[in-house]
């Protein structure tokens, strides 16, 4: 292991800063080579100007925890930056942080072993008064910034840049928070740019919400979808704003899954003054997504109405309005529900949509049966008490809104148009 590590050095620095009292422990210009990290109450690691940090990618520099992996409990190495219970926790500055990603996402493709699951960049559990700020962070070993439980998160003017194709390297996923702004950030990443999520059905008997979410002046590029809620949402997700963001060649706009056995409520979403580039499918609303453990069991894919229990989801209340989007490829929109439990109140006004002048086909949700599609309308099943009113779609090929099983009290107000 290479002698000129910082891990005792820092980690010393911000013990010392807990046990005064609080402090800011600031890393100066210049590359630092480290291990894993762990933030004490009233701390603040605050990287200067031109300060690098770099995670060493050796596994035995991050111990394994008892934490959770994707929703669910887990053995995971601890996380690059980690704290758990703090008060008064920051990550400020206009350095770098580098998750020396790379070596963990050859050993996933690989299909390598690990002891556990690879460490998140910025992971902060049980904790109040959270700051992170300025920062840029870059390769990621998974997610980039994971706040689980915690409240009153605030997220501002990050730059978080990760490779296409690094797997499951999320830029920002707030699991089970509360009073959670993210504002300012701009997000380049491998998978979703911002994900909300509140545990899996296997996390625990009682799993925590994620509510009280504000989204606001950020940008995102690439990832797999803009802002995604789900696919883990067991323990409810309620009171999200959305607005005044750009989406520019994510694969989708903004993207709800989940499915049967999650359970769980989504509601109160306002989306607002949004404008994408280059997205397959603006609008998805999937509950039958396929991805993960169970995904492919029989009752996942089902497109009869099953019983209703608990552990069916529940989607309901989202408003969208001034979304903008150009050079569209699959289709509009794919909105359902499930024929148990449609959604409903779901309301899409002032939407603007242009195809792409020679889309190539693609599938717009991750879903059994759902077929390739460019250039198509609104895909709508199993919906009530709704409405889409002032759409207009332009270079639409075939019906611009496809009406299918289940739909209920739809009303649609849909020009189309050659461009």
């Amino acid at each position: 292991m290479s002698h000129d590590l910082k891990t005792a050095e820092i980690q010393s620095a911000i013990d010392r800063a807990a046990a005064s009292g609080g402090g800011v422990v600031t890393i100066s210009p210049g590359v630092h080579r480290t291990g894993a990290l762990r933030l004490r109450s009233f701390v603040e690691l605050h990287l200067e100007n031109g300060a690098r940090l770099e995670f060493v990618p050796d596994p035995r520099l991050y111990p394994v925890i008892d934490a959770s992996w994707e929703g669910a409990p887990a053995r995971i190495h601890q996380p690059c930056i980690f704290a758990d219970g703090e008060t008064g926790v920051a990550v400020t500055g206009l350095g770098t942080i580098d998750g020396g990603g790379s070596r963990w996402w050859e050993a996933v493709r690989a299909g390598d072993e690990l002891e556990a699951a690879r460490p998140t960049l910025i992971s902060f559990r049980h904790s109040t008064r959270v700051t992170i700020r300025d920062v840029v962070l870059e390769n990621s070993p998974a997610w980039t910034v994971h706040p689980y439980r915690c409240d009153d998160v605030r997220v501002s003017g990050l730059r978080i840049k990760n490779p296409a194709d690094s797997p499951n390297t999320d830029g920002i996923d707030p699991e089970s928070c509360t009073n959670v702004r993210i504002t300012d950030c701009h997000i380049d990443v491998g998978d979703d740019c911002i994900a909300i999520k509140a545990g899996t059905e296997a996390s625990s008997a009682d799993p925590a919400p994620c509510e009280n979410v504000l989204i606001a002046n950020c940008t995102m590029l690439r990832g797999h979808g803009g802002v995604v809620i789900g696919s883990e949402m067991s323990g409810d997700v309620r009171g999200v704003v959305i607005s005044d963001c750009i989406f520019d060649g994510t694969d989708r706009g903004v993207r709800l899954k989940t499915r049967r056995g999650r359970g769980g409520v989504v509601e109160d979403l306002r989306i607002t003054n949004i404008v994408m580039r280059r997205v397959a499918c603006p609008f998805v609303f999937n509950p039958f997504y396929f991805c993960g453990p169970d995904g492919k069991l029989p009752r996942v894919s089902d497109r009869s109405a099953l019983p209703a229990d608990e552990t069916t989801p529940t989607i309901r209340r989202v408003f969208i309005s001034n979304v903008s989007a150009s050079d569209v490829t699959s289709c509009a929109g794919f909105i359902s529900g499930l024929p148990e439990r449609p959604l409903d109140d779901i309301t899409i006004v002032d939407v603007s949509i242009g195809f792409a002048a020679d889309p190539i086909p693609s599938v717009p949700a991750m879903a059994d049966g759902v077929p390739e599609m460019a250039a198509a309308g609104f895909q709508i099943d199993f919906v009530r008490n709704s409405r889409l009113e002032g759409v207009s779609l332009a270079s639409l090929v075939g019906d611009a809104v496809v009406a299918g099983a289940g739909t209920e009290n739809l009303t649609a107000e849909v020009t189309s148009y050659d461009r």
